[in-house]
């Protein structure tokens, strides 16, 4: 890599918004691209690998991590925690590669606090009925629940540096390559 310092972009967004296909996409074009894996102690899913969704860890060894300062960020949600490990983010950056993270809007917002150079990108559905539409195919849960914090996310849109709508994936994709290309471009300019 070079000797400058790479990018922090943080995407963050209500569930169901398409983050996820966003940054995958992004990932297979861009390797070089350090993608941060949060801790969670929530219960694995089916379908998700340790280590690649999020390293899972029980309660007990993540208040240590807290207790030790290893967080950038942490949250309490829905009686789980999620955190960014500190080292996996600058630690990167410092050799000039480029991180994104995956976070929810209070985590994000608690990055940009503590690196000010932090792109923050919120994805969201073109409304609310596309949202619940989404959630439902994906069988989500108590999606009445969900929508209370999804009111909360959207209502902090504004103190993000961009934001998506995921009406189509390719039209959202297109948007959310060209937000990264221009923060690249800004920072060697």
């Amino acid at each position: 890599m070079s000797n400058r310092e790479g990018n922090l972009f943080v995407v963050s967004g209500p569930s169901g918004t398409g983050k996820s296909t966003l940054i995958e996409r992004f990932l297979a074009e861009e390797p070089e691209v350090r993608f941060s894996v949060s801790y969670t102690t929530r219960s694995r899913r089916p379908h998700e690998v340790d280590g690649k969704e999020y390293k899972f860890v029980d309660a007990e060894r993540f208040r240590k991590m807290i207790d030790a300062g290893q967080f950038l960020e942490w949250e309490n949600v829905h009686g789980y925690y999620y955190g960014t490990p500190e080292h996996e983010v600058t630690d990167p950056l410092i050799q000039g590669f480029d991180v994104i993270l995956d976070v929810d809007v209070k985590g994000a917002l608690r990055v940009k606090g503590k690196c000010e150079r932090a792109v923050l990108i919120f994805v969201d559905t073109p409304s609310m009925d596309e949202l619940v539409r989404r959630l439902s195919i994906r069988g989500e849960k108590e999606i009445e629940k969900r929508m209370e914090r999804v009111r909360e996310e959207v209502a902090s849109k504004g103190l993000f540096t961009y934001v998506v709508i995921n009406d189509t994936i390719d039209r959202a994709y297109d948007e959310f390559k060209s937000i990264i290309t221009e923060a690249r471009r800004r920072q060697d300019g």
